[in-house]
């Protein structure tokens, strides 16, 4: 559909892949090189200034491969949350995501039998061990194509405050087009580029804890699962409005969210320019 195409392109040219004649820039040129949504490559990109390519890589083959999590027989599902919850990060659920990952890692490591025992510890924790083994493959795929183009790969540093600050940048850098805020303090989101309202994905962290945080970043919304929004970490309006393009947030439409976050930039911006007067 045309207005699907225009879409498109207008997202593309909100991530920096277009020049000013409608083709790649030399940035879209290199975010073509990954087989990924054009997102999640920026965020990639993004993570080597950040410098914290590790995680976000790793971020990137979780949310790619199926869903990791699977549906709990009844009668088990208090069970399920309580294995879940060893993984559980308090920044979010691709935090979330990095720790379950690091954890079949580190549970194949350890195994004498490798397949027997992923198959097992996966059933112990209600996860899908083809999941997560096609994350592996897709990671290994995304390390061979940051080689091939010779982008630097930092050092993993998952934990630090500074690491999880860059992870939520590299994040922001990509997915500022997917952020919402909890309205009313009871999980109805608006989310700020559609208007539409959504709750938290079951499989969430934040949906199985009484913290509701009140602006996230979300990974997907589907409208087929109750209108949710699916791994979703928390962010905060000064962290969006300094990597937010202004030319993106001119064209959001009007809303309390909108007005919240102009606040936040006309005092980042004053913030500066007292800076800049006083050098």
């Amino acid at each position: 559909a045309p207005e699907s195409l225009m879409q498109a392109l207008e997202d593309l040219d909100y991530l920096a892949a277009l020049d000013n004649d409608g083709n790649l820039s030399e940035f879209g040129i290199i975010m073509s090189e990954f087989p990924l949504d054009p997102q999640l490559s920026k965020s990639i990109l993004a993570s080597c200034e950040f410098e914290c390519v590790e995680e976000m890589l790793t971020i990137a083959a979780m949310v790619t491969a199926p869903n990791c999590f699977l549906h709990a027989p009844p009668g088990t599902e208090e069970i399920a949350l309580t294995c879940w919850r060893k993984f559980s990060h308090p920044a979010g659920d691709h935090f979330t995501l990095i720790n379950v990952f690091n954890a079949f890692k580190e549970a194949s490591a350890n195994s004498a039998s490798q397949y027997n025992s992923n198959e097992k510890w996966c059933r112990d924790y209600f996860l899908s061990c083809s999941a997560l083994r096609m994350a592996e493959v897709i990671r290994a795929e995304l390390v061979e194509i940051m080689k091939r183009i010779e982008l630097p790969i930092s050092e993993p540093d998952f934990g630090s405050e500074e690491n999880i600050l860059s992870i939520k940048k590299s994040l922001l850098s990509g997915y500022f087009m997917h952020i919402a805020r909890d309205v009313d303090g009871s999980g109805n989101y608006l989310m700020l580029t559609h208007r539409q309202v959504a709750q938290l994905h079951p499989f969430s962290a934040y949906s199985n804890t009484r913290r509701i945080p009140e602006w996230v970043l979300f990974h997907e919304f589907s409208i087929a699962e109750d209108n949710s929004i699916r791994v979703v970490s928390e962010i905060s309006p000064d962290l969006f409005a300094e990597l937010v393009p202004q030319y993106y947030f001119s064209n959001l439409p009007p809303s309390e969210s909108k007005d919240i976050l102009q606040e936040v930039i006309n005092h980042l911006s004053a913030g500066s320019t007292t800076k800049e007067e006083q050098k």
